[in-house]
């Protein structure tokens, strides 16, 4: 019986042993398989979508008049997000505007009184030196005047003295006469003709005393004059000072201008910024996406700068794939890659569009320091931005945060 087992036993062996080798050659194959389609290819886990995400703030504060979108609503560039109500920039607006006109009037004004100044100073200046010069005519004929009236006053004088002497000689003729008459020493005739010559002197004397009164009150009178010739020479020059001013004066008037031009070019800007700040009270979606985040209601006062929702550019996504350090080595901007997205069952197809300067923990709000060297060595991963190829999701069902799994084909 032991004899009639043992080829049985062989026969089981050999079967036995057939099965492992064509599992283990099985298996072998799979492997090779696995690694020649596998082999060129990087995948990684650690990956989401990624759009740009808008936090839309108003630029100018206020009462919200109508919010006319809803969370999740879909809308296009341009569209009305919010309406503030915008009474108080419109009053705004009108004061600019008129603190423009009075700005610009005050302007022009200042422009036309510049060559009216300029005029001004130069016939001033002519008008000036004219009086100065008739002035100092004035003066000059005065002295002349004074020193004719000193020459006959001292002509006067002279006869004056003159007509006393012979006053005073024919007296004492007259004197001597009377005596010599008396004893009929001499002719009644010669005495009479001593007694009219003495008178004829004392007359002489006269005259030439009211000569002397007259000179006098001349010059008198010429000093009278020459002191207001000089007076009227010395505002004449004070005139020609004050005009001789008038290239500052000039000058202070374009300042002026140039000022009241600054004015208006200032005014020009506040009005810029008033109607900037009424249309900032309509604010609009920079671009196409979907309303998320919605925070604020009709009736409500925001504040500048203030956020009011979020926008979501879903037309434009992309993939931020923190693939490992050690995973990099061939990795290179242009090569091809597949996404497998956990939400739907379909891959889209992009290709890499960059690779990041810095390591993600470079990024964080701590990012890690040892000086000391690592004692435990962490892997660390580098995020890298995948773009998908054109017309890849025309539907839009891709949204920010989904998690998905990128391979990227390096060979």
């Amino acid at each position: 019986m032991a004899e009639q087992d043992r080829p049985g036993s062989s026969f089981v062996s050999s079967t036995r042993f057939r099965l492992i080798a064509a599992v283990v050659v099985l298996l072998m194959a799979g492997v090779a398989v696995w690694w020649w389609r596998t082999r060129g290819q990087v995948s990684t886990d650690d990956a989401q979508v990624d759009a740009h995400v808008t936090q839309i703030a108003a630029r100018v504060g206020g009462t919200l008049l109508s919010v006319p979108v809803h969370d999740n609503q879909e809308v296009e560039a341009g569209t009305v997000l919010v309406q503030i109500d915008p009474r108080d920039y419109e009053v705004a607006l009108a004061k600019a505007r008129a603190e423009l006109a009075d700005a610009e009037a005050s302007a022009t004004a200042a422009q036309s009184s510049v060559p009216i100044s300029a005029t001004s100073a130069s016939s001033g200046v002519s008008t000036a030196q004219g009086s100065v010069e008739q002035a100092q005519s004035v003066v000059q004929a005065s002295e002349k005047e004074i020193e004719a009236a000193r020459a006959r006053l001292s002509a006067a004088q002279a006869r004056l003295r003159e007509a006393e002497a012979n006053a005073t000689r024919t007296s004492r003729d007259v004197e001597r006469l009377k005596g010599l008459l008396a004893k009929d020493e001499v002719a009644q005739q010669q005495y009479d003709a001593a007694v009219a010559a003495a008178e004829g002197a004392k007359a002489a004397v006269d005259t030439a005393r009211s000569q002397i009164a007259e000179a006098e009150a001349n010059i008198r009178m010429s000093e009278s004059r020459q002191v207001q010739a000089r007076a009227g020479e010395q505002q004449a020059k004070a005139a020609l000072r004050t005009a001789q001013t008038g290239p500052e004066q000039v000058a202070a008037t374009r300042a002026r201008a140039a000022a009241a031009q600054a004015r208006v070019e200032q005014a020009k800007a506040t009005l810029a910024q008033a109607e900037l700040n009424l249309q900032y009270t309509t604010v609009k979606a920079p671009a196409r996406g979907v309303i998320s985040r919605k925070g604020v209601n009709p009736g409500q006062v925001v504040q500048a700068g203030q956020t009011l929702l979020a926008l979501v550019q879903t037309s434009d996504v992309w993939i931020t794939a923190n693939f490992k350090e050690t995973q990099l080595a061939e990795m290179r901007p242009g090569q091809k890659a597949s996404v497998e997205v956990d939400a739907y069952d379909r891959t889209f197809q992009g290709h890499i569009d960059s690779i990041a300067a810095a390591t993600g923990a470079r990024f964080s709000l701590l990012p890690p320091e040892n000086a000391t060297g690592n004692f435990v060595k962490v892997v660390q991963r580098v995020p890298v931005k995948i773009v998908l190829d054109a017309n890849q999701d025309p539907e839009h069902l891709l949204r920010p945060g989904m998690s998905v799994t990128p391979t990227v084909y390096t060979r």
